[in-house]
């Protein structure tokens, strides 16, 4: 993924495939291990390890050219299992405060992938959430030789969260997969609602205001413009390869969507081309860094509507290293 990299390729005909992967609950109750995930992997990996899905829908209906097409152009992290491989997560719970979270990724035999391409300095980049979006971590793991994933993770309260694996294998022709399964944090939980819009949001006495259009079916520009005290900061500093990072995921079933930059200077302002899959209710989650440390600011945007409505508010504690 190379800075400037417009990311447009998703169809209006995804609603067919969007089913909500998870419910966001409004009673208080406890949280356990959440189930159904690692039985998804197991079952996509056997059925990976015979016939394709796609070999199968074409053999039985000849429909299953269009069925293959629909599931590419779906956006990223509402399946366990997409195009042969699996994330299998080993640590499935945690408790509140710091922990550590292994996982692999596994190809349709149940291997541990071993080789990845590099992309923006990392083979592999790992996002947890929570289900209410109001917790959002960008982790940077570490890979063992035998293709086992870690890395330390501190999520401050019980609840239901999200892990996000997006990679490109280096097997030949392979392109970028985002995968995600569920992981809880153990313990009485009540979600909290959705941080309200406003147009600007405030991390560590920096203002991240944020412009432009986020669009269900189409491309849109949407402009972030950093200062500091006031004052427009023109000095970003490269993350990763970019001067931003933008991950947006969607209100309901936290459609995955990675959105690098478009070319541009060093700030004030960081513009991205962006499609949303569907009309509805998404966080934003711009991580930049300045200074040498790596912030996070977040919002809250109604695709089909102006974009700079983002949250006020403290800084999710996007980062980790």
């Amino acid at each position: 993924m190379n800075t400037g990299l417009r990311i447009t390729a998703f169809a209006a005909a995804l609603t067919a495939v969007f089913g909500t992967a998870y419910g966001v609950g409004t009673g208080v109750g406890p949280m356990g291990t959440p189930e159904g995930a690692e039985h998804a992997g197991h079952s996509a990996r056997a059925g990976a390890s015979g016939t394709s899905g796609a070999d199968a829908d074409a053999g039985t209906d000849g429909h299953g050219a269009h069925r293959e097409a629909a599931r590419a152009s779906a956006p990223g992290g509402l399946q366990v299992s997409d195009a042969g491989y699996t994330l299998s997560l080993d640590t499935r719970q945690v408790g509140p405060g710091p922990a550590e979270l292994r996982f692999s990724i596994r190809d349709r035999d149940g291997r541990k992938v071993t080789a990845y391409k590099t992309e923006h300095g990392k083979e592999l980049h790992f996002i947890v959430a929570s289900r209410d979006l109001t917790v959002y971590r960008h982790l940077h793991p570490v890979r063992a030789a035998d293709g086992t994933w870690s890395t330390p993770v501190d999520l401050p309260a019980a609840g239901g969260y999200k892990a996000f694996a997006d990679f490109t294998p280096a097997a030949d022709g392979a392109k970028g997969v985002t995968l995600g399964t569920d992981l809880a944090v153990p313990g009485t939980y009540a979600p909290a609602p959705m941080p309200p819009a406003a147009g600007t949001a405030e991390v560590e006495g920096y203002g991240v205001t944020l412009g432009g259009t986020l669009d269900p079916g189409k491309a849109g520009e949407l402009r972030l413009t950093v200062t500091k005290d006031g004052k427009p900061v023109t000095n970003l500093e490269p993350y990763l390869g970019a001067y931003g990072h933008l991950v947006a995921l969607r209100d309901g079933d936290l459609a995955y969507l990675h959105v690098h930059p478009n070319a541009g200077g060093p700030g004030p302002e960081v513009s991205f081309t962006a499609t949303a899959p569907s009309a509805g209710t998404y966080r934003l989650f711009l991580d930049f860094q300045h200074e040498g440390k790596v912030r996070t600011a977040a919002f809250t945007v109604q695709a089909g509507g102006p974009a700079a409505t983002g949250s006020t508010g403290d800084e999710p504690g996007g980062h980790s290293h």
